[in-house]
């Protein structure tokens, strides 16, 4: 049914701010929120309403906070503008934005717009959001029981390395803007450069953490792409020189194979959000495959297993675990052949 402008969450506060709302129209959204793209003294904004339910209130609160903290970005936006907010009713009116079509080489620019936007938080916002949390103990466990059910025993170190993962990632240092869910589609590709979207699941923490992303196939997201070794060392490139630019300082040499390791090992990242903390998720892979956006499990899985297995040394902190993890994809691909690689272009 079309919605008026009469019918928008759009409440006496915010009219006196930006005057009356006209000719809305229904954009598409995720089920946790209402959006529309409406006219504000004929330009056109966008209006977000995060719908009632559990942790609403701190979803909204955590976007509020993520899009106030990237607008203060130097130079070209990362965000569309905050036009005004109205917490009482979880609603956002924000800037228009004219997405056009991403180029085959989207990931480098992508890369270094992620860099920008992480870099605009510092220490003195700790306050405004929580930190971001990595994998658990009960994720190491999960683990390892798939690579026994699936006939892989691993070095006799690798339960010890996996509980050392799990301590390094939950003291990781840093206080990144992480956009908590950075996917295809959450990112606009503008004329202006690439702004991202959709801060509901913001944190503070380490920029490695989504930097990671590049490499290990985009986690928490419906689209999963790969990037070929020459446009994904260009990527990283991008990103490293943006922090730098931003920061004034460089990136950690050290740190994204943990960072990688830590995907690796959570159930919860073969699942959309909606079914993440229901279930042994990595459990489920041993019996069943499923299809989520353009992978199924199986195919993320062994994405990821190829990953951690690449950029784990002999003699690293994660030696046994790599080991494991080249064992665990040539077991998971000699019993089902038929996974083929996740796809390295993005959908349109």
């Amino acid at each position: 049914m079309e919605t008026t402008a009469s019918q928008l969450p759009f409440g006496e506060p915010l009219r006196d701010r930006l005057g009356p709302p006209a000719h809305p129209s229904i954009l598409e959204s995720s089920p946790r929120s209402q959006v529309w793209r409406i006219e504000l003294a004929g330009r056109p904004a966008v209006l977000k309403q995060l719908v009632a339910g559990a942790g609403a209130d701190e979803r909204y609160a955590r976007e509020v906070a993520a899009l106030t903290i990237a607008g203060r970005a130097s130079g070209t936006p990362v965000v569309p503008a905050l036009l005004g907010t109205d917490p009482a009713e979880r609603v956002l009116v924000l800037e228009h934005l004219d997405h056009r079509r991403p180029s085959a080489d989207w990931i480098v620019d992508y890369a270094a717009a992620l860099a920008r936007l992480h870099a605009t938080a510092g220490p003195g916002d700790t306050e405004a959001l929580p930190r971001w949390q990595g994998p658990t103990a009960a994720d190491v466990t999960s683990f390892l029981t798939l690579a026994e059910a699936l006939g892989v025993s691993g070095p006799s170190g690798v339960r010890d390395e996996l509980h050392a993962l799990v301590e390094r990632l939950g003291r990781a240092e840093g206080t990144a803007l992480l956009h908590g869910d950075p996917c295809p589609g959450n990112d606009l590709h503008t004329p202006e450069g690439v702004r991202f979207i959709d801060f509901e699941q913001a944190s503070l923490g380490s920029g490695l953490m989504e930097l990671a992303y590049l490499r290990i196939g985009f986690p928490t997201c419906w689209c999963v792409t790969r990037a070929a070794g020459p446009l994904l060392e260009r990527a990283e490139t991008a990103y490293r020189t943006a922090w730098h630019t931003g920061t004034g300082t460089a990136l950690p040499d050290t740190g994204l194979a943990d960072a990688c390791a830590g995907w690796l090992i959570r159930g919860d990242a073969l699942v959309q959000r909606a079914h993440r903390g229901s279930t042994d998720h990595l459990a489920r892979v041993a019996a069943e495959d499923w299809s989520w956006g353009t992978a199924t499990a199986r195919q993320r899985l062994a994405h990821r297993l190829g990953v951690v297995a690449a950029m784990t040394p002999d003699d690293g902190d994660l030696r046994h675990l790599g080991a494991l993890a080249a064992d665990l994809r040539r077991a998971l691909l000699d019993r089902w052949p038929t996974v083929r690689p996740v796809p390295e272009r993005r959908p349109e």
